[in-house]
């Protein structure tokens, strides 16, 4: 059996936009170690400019922020939009970055580049984060505790990261970002457009611009321990029985009234594990609804609109497609009955396994010829879904 420390760099190929087969990236790379990825999308033309993403950073509703580094004092600044036009116009010309989160919901090319992560549930799919460059742009060392796919989309970006075990993690107190104190690099690269760098948690980083450069960062979502237990106990709470409190009939007489002894605690972790109880249908539907709201930005609002409305329009060649606002997962009924249950903005609808895996597939879109083909217990969803604001017009 061979020991050989997998590759650190590949090349990518028409058959393995991995390098690889999916398989083996995730059996040797996944949540384990780096990997550059070279041309992962050959001739990659992005489908973004520069003054696409300043644009969209001075629109309501967009998560914009600029990041700049003042060499000479050696200082960071953070400002968060939406901007002014006016602002782009009195940066400098260089040393300086604009980031724009979900870009996915706002452009559905943008959004199409999920197929290179298609072979991952895409519930562990956060969002495509857009950043524009200067030349000396970044926004310094750091770590992140989430997976992340960085595409080189225009210019070139040096990368440079730190893979050796247990690197340092200490923060520096002085910038209004999380920024490492010491980075010493173990690897280094120039990415052109089309080569992907994946870099999976706790791997220390530091990308800088080359020249005016686009970068495409796919982030995985990983809700920390905490913000699970927070979510799922304060529903619990709300529907746990009354009856069922700590209990100790097996109580035996003490010699230190004021103790909380070992006897106490194995009854306190018995009354906790009780309360949590749950199966996976219960578990599935609060975990599913819980990843609906997970950082969302905004929520829909529903809408009154009559079946007739909804047929009216697709015949006029109206295209239902998932809303921008809206994350959908599914979970099965895990009795091959073919039903399921769709979830979104925090709530959640019976509905066909057809029907739920068609609103979370990458590139839905219901027309007439789709709705038309539909059953009529799916038909009757959609219209549901629309009045919830979970389908909207293209």
């Amino acid at each position: 059996m061979s020991t050989q420390a997998p590759d650190i760099e590949v090349r990518a190929s028409a058959r393995h936009a991995l390098g690889m087969p999916v398989a083996a990236f995730l059996r040797h790379y996944w949540q384990k170690q780096p990997l550059l990825i070279r041309g992962a999308i050959p001739d990659f033309v992005s489908p973004l400019t520069p003054d696409d993403l300043a644009g969209l950073a001075c629109i309501d509703g967009t998560l914009g922020r600029i990041v700049r580094f003042d060499r000479r004092r050696n200082r960071w600044h953070l400002e968060n939009g939406p901007f002014a036009e006016a602002r782009f116009a009195q940066l400098p010309k260089r040393d300086w970055t604009l980031l724009v989160q979900d870009m996915d919901r706002w452009d559905p090319e943008v959004r199409a580049l999920l197929r290179l992560v298609d072979f991952l549930p895409r519930w562990r799919v956060d969002d495509i984060m857009v950043s524009y460059a200067a030349p000396g742009g970044s926004v310094g060392a750091h770590v992140d505790q989430y997976d992340v796919f960085l595409l080189q989309g225009l210019g070139q970006r040096r990368w440079q990261i730190d893979a050796r075990p247990n690197p340092p993690l200490a923060f520096r107190e002085d910038a209004p970002i999380r920024l490492l104190q010491q980075f010493e690099p173990s690897h280094e690269w120039l990415l052109d457009p089309g080569d992907m760098l994946y870099l999976p948690p706790g791997v220390p980083h530091f990308g800088e611009a080359e020249n005016d450069c686009l970068t495409f960062s796919i982030g995985m979502r990983a809700p920390s321990a905490g913000e699970l237990l927070a979510g799922f106990a304060a529903e619990q709470a709300l529907k746990l029985d009354e009856e069922l409190r700590y209990a100790d009939p097996d109580l035996a007489p003490t010699e230190d009234p004021g103790a909380i002894d070992h006897a106490a605690l194995t009854r306190l972790r018995q009354t906790l594990s009780q309360a949590m109880k749950l199966d996976d249908a219960a578990l599935g539907d609060w975990f599913g609804r819980f990843l609906s709201l997970y950082r969302a930005a905004e929520r829909p609002r529903p809408r009154r609109i009559s079946p007739a409305q909804i047929s009216g329009r697709l015949e006029r060649e109206g295209i239902l497609v998932p809303a921008a606002s809206v994350r959908m997962n599914f979970t099965t009924d895990g009795a091959g009955r073919g039903g399921a249950t769709l979830h979104g903005n925090g709530e959640s609808i019976p509905v066909t396994l057809e029907l739920a895996r068609l609103c979370t597939a990458l590139n839905c879109q219901i027309d007439q010829t789709c709705y038309a083909g539909l059953d009529e217990a799916d038909r009757a969803s959609v219209i549901e879904l629309t009045r919830r604001g979970w389908l909207s017009w293209q």
